[in-house]
């Protein structure tokens, strides 16, 4: 990192328990770093050892979201008259940028959110890829050309930036989410104002930092931190934003759509998802379990693509119980600093809890707990860690089957045949990321049409998606947009119609039509 981007982002302070010099850092708001108005600020903790404190941030309130918000205001005019090209330079040099701090960033993701390494730099590269996609964008962003019913008349429809758009983002992807909403809004041409979780506000404060260093003007960008709940409702409810993209539960984001429609402002949703992955009779169950692992236990569970259902053909569900048994005990657990640890800590103590609670109810509603259940102690007691949990023998219509646990907990249910699978896999209401292995080439095309979610894999698990196509799901996983691909610009962007009469008269559309 650049000498100046470190000076920019805050102050150092001692702090007491142990943990020596520790940053505080600020909001960013029209081209300043700034503290909070009241001046309070929040600790985030590592949650592989709680005992180390990353950094204090600003705790913000009502006041500094409106700061915020007139600072986007205010740099919106000037930002929509910039050549959408000259904004993709940005993107690309913020892009080249990502790339070189990939390892520091990565680094700085792993204390703050806990996952382990190879997924943190899995993490900053989707934002370098998106990065470059979107600038694509920046001599894209195509309109529509039609012809028009009457003569000397020409018909377009182009299309135009929203104005000040608020991002709410979650700790679970901390920079590659950020990404996935920032670049498509810029390169559009909005402004924004970003509100990170408050469990891992540095590492979107090095996205923007990395957005100050490649150019950005002030104001176009501003960063504000604390309360979600509070400040969150305050962006939603701010009369100068007319957009919000918010990624989160169900529950939360049903409370922020509703508002907006009261509003009538557009409003982006991605929320829970029950994932499952089908394994079918004629599936390879080696390839089937090595891609459940990945998918129940990548990022300890906290995905919402994480695989918490496993639909297996009776035929081969004692095979499939033992191959996968087998590699989740393999598995190590701790600081996803260490190359050899496959599941890392959960986010914070209170979404251990919510876990371990799950587990209780998986064994009260009657099914076996095959491997797992517990949150450690120990030498890993100071941290957030549950064991890799599985149940087998479960119905589908128990809660650990049908409601998000957002941890690492899977569920085994086996079936009687491909039309039950199916009926299993769509049994929620969820429709994010699903997934069938077979061998069978036509039961494979089967599933893609059979499967109700906005994602479908063939014999691959269900996380890994790729941000050159539309991320998101059907039902309540979301209100209908998409994220990523040729569908992000959908989100930031409104439709202009536009008519130009060169005939020197009065032309009345269906009414002034040729004579046939």
């Amino acid at each position: 990192m650049s000498s100046t981007a470190s000076k920019i982002s805050g102050d150092k302070k001692t702090s007491s328990g142990g943990n020596g010099s520790i940053r505080t850092y600020d909001n960013y708001i029209d081209g300043k770093w700034q503290k909070a108005e009241d001046g309070k600020t929040f600790p985030s903790l590592n949650p592989a050892n709680n005992n180390e404190i990353i950094g204090h941030f600003a705790s913000s309130s009502e006041a500094d979201v409106d700061k915020a918000v007139k600072a986007a205001a205010k740099a919106f005019p000037e930002w929509k008259k910039t050549p959408a090209p000259h904004r993709a330079e940005i993107l690309l040099k913020a892009a080249q940028l990502l790339k070189e701090r990939k390892e520091e960033l990565a680094t700085i993701m792993v204390k703050e959110m806990g996952k382990v390494i190879k997924e943190a730099r899995g993490d900053v590269q989707e934002a370098i890829d998106m990065a470059e996609y979107m600038a694509g964008e920046g001599r894209r962003l195509f309109g529509h050309v039609a012809p028009s019913e009457l003569r000397e008349k020409f018909a377009m429809a182009v299309r135009v930036p929203i104005g000040v758009v608020g991002l709410i983002t979650p700790w679970n992807f901390p920079i590659a989410i950020p990404s996935w909403k920032l670049f498509p809004a810029l390169v559009s041409g909005n402004t924004v104002v970003l509100k990170p979780a408050s469990d891992t506000p540095l590492c979107a404060l090095k996205l923007v930092e990395i957005m100050i260093e490649a150019g950005i003007p002030p104001g176009v960008l501003n960063f504000i931190t604390g309360p979600g709940g509070k400040m969150g409702m305050a962006l939603v409810e701010h009369p100068l934003v007319k957009a919000i993209s918010i990624t989160g539960s169900t529950e939360v984001g049903k409370k922020v759509a509703g508002r907006c429609g009261e509003l009538m402002k557009r409003i982006s949703c991605e929320l829970g998802g029950k994932n499952a992955i089908c394994v079918m009779d004629d599936g390879d169950v080696e390839l089937a379990a090595e891609g459940a692992v990945w998918g129940a236990f990548g990022t300890a569970g906290q995905r919402c693509t994480a695989a918490s259902r496993i639909i297996i053909h009776k035929n081969r569900y004692e095979e499939f119980k033992e191959v996968f048994l087998a590699k989740v005990k393999a598995l190590k657990l701790g600081s996803g600093l260490d190359p050899k640890v496959g599941v890392g800590p959960v986010i914070n103590k209170s979404q251990l809890k919510s876990i371990n609670e799950y587990v209780e109810i998986g064994q009260k509603e009657g099914a076996k707990l095959l491997y797992g259940g517990k949150i450690l102690a120990g030498e890993l007691e100071s941290g957030c860690f549950h064991e890799p949990t599985i149940f087998a023998d479960v119905k589908p219509n128990m809660r650990i089957a049908q409601e998000e646990i957002f941890g690492p907990v899977t569920a085994l249910i086996p079936v009687n045949s491909y039309a039950e699978a199916i009926e299993v896999a769509n049994g929620t209401q969820f429709g994010l990321s699903l997934s069938m292995y077979t061998q069978n080439v036509n039961q494979a095309f089967r599933a893609m049409d059979d499967l109700e979610s906005g994602i479908v894999y063939i014999n691959a698990p269900t996380i890994g998606a790729e941000i050159q196509l539309p991320f998101g799901g059907t039902k309540q996983t979301g209100n209908g947009h998409r994220e990523a691909g040729i569908t992000a610009i959908d989100q930031f962007t409104e439709w202009k119609s536009i008519y130009v009469d060169y005939s020197g008269r009065l032309q009345r559309a269906q009414i002034d039509l040729p004579a046939k």
